[in-house]
Parts: structure tokens; C-alpha cells; sequence
């Protein structure tokens, strides 16, 4: 894969969805917090359920205080894993109160610091909330990235790395956008849907689909 096919790959992508967005719903980077940390192991529509119902009611550190974790739970109890998800998000509410000011802090050690929040949950918060240009890697990313060989690695750190120094400055706000939503709707894990793929003829899959 070379840097010519790169470029066009991400070229392609750029134009067919201009102005990528998560599909996660939310409306203040505390609520993308919440969103991004109760979707692990879950999908975007089982989180956006569960806080449909959660942030009417509280969308703020505080509200969520306000609830309890009982509280809490009951909110989200539809979503994988929901008691250590809730004590995360509980704990990480406590810590925003007293050390934040209450704001979802725009600096990586301070988000990394925070219960249930790892590099990845930071990149996205990140590169969503405050448009950072960090690259958040997930399986849907590994899976294109090794699959296409666009930025092979064997875990996902290694990805990341690769990521950020084989992607041009003017695609990297947007590059996980799009590798995510082309892992999850076009290059599946099972089967991925190469005949209608905007990038087949770039891509160095070998065991291509119909």
C-alpha cells in the first residue's frame, strides 16, 4: 500500500461523506463522555436507547450525582456490562465535580485519569468534542486497516501509530469517521460486501467478495 493509493482511498471516502459524524447521539462533550464510555462492548444504537431516556433527566456530572448509582443503573441496565459501567460513570462524575469544575477536561492524561476511560474513549472525546486530530481505534478500525492494508498492525496501538504517521494532516480530524463507518456497514468481520465497496480496486484484501 502506497502513500498515491492512501490518499486516494481517503480522497474517495472524504467525498462520498463529507462531514462524518459519530453515531452516537449527544449534545455537550459531557454527554459524549457518558455515550463513549457506556459503549464499549455495546453498539451506538443500544447506547443511544438507554440515553435517550438517561439525559433528559441528567446531563450533567452533578445530574448524574443527583440520580445515585441505583439511579444510574436503572437507566442503563439494557446496555452490556451496565454495573461496572455505572460505577465508572458515577466515580468519573465524582472526579469532574470536584477536580473539573464539572467540565470534561480537553487534555489526554486528565481524561485518561478518569474511571473507565482509556486511550480510546480519550481519542474520541477528543477528536469529537474539541476536534483534535487523534485517531480513536476500534475493531471496526483495526479489522479495515489490516484487512485493506492501509495500516496494518498487530494491536490496536500499533494501528494508531501507523495511522497518524501514514495519514495526511488535511484528512486526520475525520480518518476514524470514516474507517468506522466503512468497517461497520461495508467491510464487515464476517463477510465484507467488496462488490459494492468505493474502494475495492485500491484496497490489498486478496479473498475479495462478490
Amino acid at each position: 500500500m502506497n502513500k498515491q493509493k492512501r490518499i486516494e482511498i481517503l480522497t474517495r471516502l472524504r467525498d462520498d461523506n463529507p462531514h462524518p459524524e459519530t453515531e452516537l447521539e449527544y449534545s455537550s462533550p459531557f454527554e459524549l463522555l457518558v455515550a463513549v464510555t457506556l459503549s464499549a462492548q455495546a453498539t451506538d444504537v443500544g447506547v443511544n436507547k438507554a440515553t435517550r431516556k438517561l439525559f433528559p433527566v441528567a446531563n450533567t456530572p452533578q445530574g448524574i450525582l443527583d440520580l445515585g448509582l441505583e439511579g444510574l443503573r436503572d437507566y442503563i441496565k439494557t446496555i452490556g456490562l451496565f454495573n461496572s459501567k455505572a460505577n465508572n460513570v458515577y466515580k468519573m462524575c465524582q472526579i469532574l465535580v470536584e477536580k473539573h469544575n464539572s467540565e470534561v477536561p480537553e487534555n489526554r492524561e486528565a481524561l485518561e485519569a478518569l474511571p473507565g476511560v482509556g486511550r480510546k474513549t480519550a481519542n474520541v472525546v477528543l477528536n469529537t468534542a474539541f476536534g483534535w486530530p487523534t485517531i480513536a481505534v476500534d475493531t471496526h478500525i483495526f479489522r479495515v486497516s489490516n484487512r485493506t492494508k492501509f495500516a496494518p498492525g498487530k494491536d490496536v496501538v500499533e494501528v494508531e501509530k501507523k495511522l497518524e504517521k501514514v495519514v495526511p494532516k488535511e484528512f486526520k480530524v475525520d480518518v476514524h469517521h470514516w474507517l468506522i463507518l466503512h468497517g461497520r456497514y461495508v467491510c464487515t468481520a464476517r463477510k465484507p460486501k467488496c462488490g459494492s465497496c468505493l474502494i475495492e480496486d485500491l484496497c490489498e484484501f486478496k479473498e475479495k467478495t462478490e
